[in-house]
């Protein structure tokens, strides 16, 4: 029989443990403190169900629960608690919104260990859908961060509120506010873009709000802006932190009123669009030193979504780039077929401050320019050097812990104690890892 991974946390002061329920088929990690649980569950990916035993001092460990609860979106979890408990509104609120099932006392073995079988197969059905690779629009990726992102983004899309997406340029704030407005109620209302860094500041007046005949010198025609034009639809102001002070005061009073007049009118015209703002730029810095407007940013940041740059996503850099270079053979008679292992290797250790339209611009000059069938660090324009030098993902580890206890400890002052609590792990497992990796104290 496949046994199944158990978090066990008896949070009661009743003696003995798991000695009073009956885990068959499970593989039980069985701890009475919260801190070694947070640690089992984070040092092992295969424990999806969690199992919390609470007795009538409960109001006292509600924060540490919380924490608890918090650790993995996927897992789904199980509280047994005293019958009294759920006339506290404050915890009935807590197990509503946050544990798949409860169990009142007195223990019932069948019926929660059928509890349990449910919350196992609900955890797995999360879990292969945070796997699975997904697309959003000509949004391409599979990584954790990725996963993150399109789990905000179907949360938000089908509201109407003002979004700022935030990114390094090149991350692709615009695919993501299309895929936006293409999967809202407005998706069939008009899309259109503002790239308020690439307009010069005495025509972006005219470009947003329209102008009427005659306005100024140069305006033969009636112009609607582009506000004006998307009615119904989304307006995507990219680089918003660009936007000169004056237009920031416009742009507010549209957001607070909507409505706009073109210039040379008096006349109000009620516009109906969202706004969707972009920026790779530290937006809270520039209201600090005065450069943007703290009340137009707090209308504008409403919902916030955030895209990883490139060098985070691990496995996406080699699913972007065999999915780009696909796209490009198609388009011509090229000899370039796939990558070179080399290539594949350096561009997982490139730091990519381009982020994706970096590596899209830097496939498509190497399938042009490539004269072998597989594509060659040179071809992509880097530095063979920069290659790392493969280690084992044990060996990788190791490194990473030892670094990290090693820093911690001279943190502070080799107290093993204080060292494990600002780790997050028990002192037991502190030790036991001091003794692994051969840390001197």
């Amino acid at each position: 029989m496949l046994l199944r991974s158990l978090m066990f946390v008896d949070l009661s002061t009743a003696p003995g443990t798991s000695d009073r329920y009956r885990f068959e088929g499970w593989t039980l990690f069985e701890t009475r403190d919260p801190v070694d649980a947070r640690a089992l569950i984070r040092e092992n990916q295969e424990i999806l169900v969690g199992l919390i035993v609470l007795d009538e001092e409960y109001a006292g460990k509600m924060n540490t629960i919380e924490e608890l609860l918090l650790l993995d979106s996927c897992m789904e979890w199980v509280v047994v608690l005293p019958a009294g408990s759920l006339e506290n509104p404050s915890f009935c609120e807590l197990v509503m919104n946050n544990f798949f099932d409860y169990h009142t006392l007195p223990i019932d073995g069948p019926r929660l260990a059928v509890m349990l079988g449910h919350a196992y197969g609900k955890a797995r059905m999360k879990r292969r859908l945070q796997l699975r690779p997904q697309t959003s629009g000509e949004m391409i990726g599979a990584s954790v961060p990725m996963q993150r992102f399109y789990s905000k983004l179907r949360k938000i899309q089908r509201s109407d509120a003002p979004i700022l997406i935030r990114g390094e340029s090149g991350t692709g704030k615009e695919l993501a506010a299309r895929a936006i407005h293409l999967n809202s109620a407005r998706s069939k209302g008009p899309f259109i873009a503002v790239n308020c860094g690439a307009l010069p500041a005495t025509l972006i007046q005219s470009e947003l709000f329209g102008h009427e005949k005659g306005a100024f010198t140069g305006a033969t025609h009636r112009k609607i802006g582009r506000l004006e034009a998307a009615s119904g639809g989304t307006v995507f102001l990219d680089e918003i932190g660009d936007l000169p002070a004056e237009l920031q005061v416009n742009l507010l009073r549209f957001l607070q009123e909507k409505t706009i007049e073109r210039i040379g009118s008096t006349q109000s015209i009620p516009i109906d669009v969202r706004i969707i703002s972009a920026t790779h730029a530290d937006l809270e810095r520039a209201v600090q030193t005065g450069a943007f407007r703290e009340d137009l940013f707090y209308r504008l940041n409403v919902l916030t979504l955030h895209l990883p740059p490139l060098r985070e996503r691990g496995s996406d850099i080699e699913l972007l780039a065999r999915t780009f270079l696909e796209r490009f053979t198609r388009e011509g008679n090229h000899r370039a077929k796939g990558f070179s292992r080399q290539a594949l290797e350096a561009m997982l250790a490139h730091r990519w401050p381009g982020n994706v339209r970096e590596l899209i611009n830097r496939v498509q000059k190497a399938v042009i320019l490539s004269e072998n069938r597989l594509i060659t660090v040179s071809d992509l324009g880097l530095d063979p050097e920069w290659l790392p030098q493969v280690v084992s993902l044990d060996r990788a580890r190791q490194r990473a812990e030892l670094e990290t206890i090693q820093q911690c400890l001279a943190m502070n002052n080799n107290n093993v104690s204080k060292a494990a609590r600002h780790l997050g792990i028990s002192r037991m497992t502190m030790y036991r890892l001091i003794s692994k990796l051969n840390v001197q104290i």
